[in-house]
């Protein structure tokens, strides 16, 4: 099965390092870029453990990260359309 990436999912994707190909399913990309942004909330959590960042603020850097991953928000349905073969 091919898929047709909606040019600003495409983009968006991008933005993270993927290139899908017309055969990625687009639930394995949003599972991709989910742990990324699930890895980045880790990593983040981590530096405050170790007192790297402060704990004031902390929440400012969190939504700073969920912004940056808004097309997890997108239902996987709108991401992309199967090719038809006409």
């Amino acid at each position: 099965m091919e898929y047709t990436y909606h040019p600003k999912v495409f983009e968006e994707l991008g933005r993270y390092g993927l290139c899908p190909k017309p055969t990625t399913q687009p639930t394995l990309a949003k599972a991709y870029v989910n742990d990324l942004y699930r890895h980045e909330l880790r990593r983040l959590r981590a530096r405050l453990v170790a007192r790297e960042i402060p704990k004031d603020g902390y929440s400012d850097r969190v939504v700073e990260v969920r912004k940056r991953y808004g097309l997890l928000s997108v239902r996987v349905e709108f991401w992309a359309r199967v090719k038809s073969d006409a």
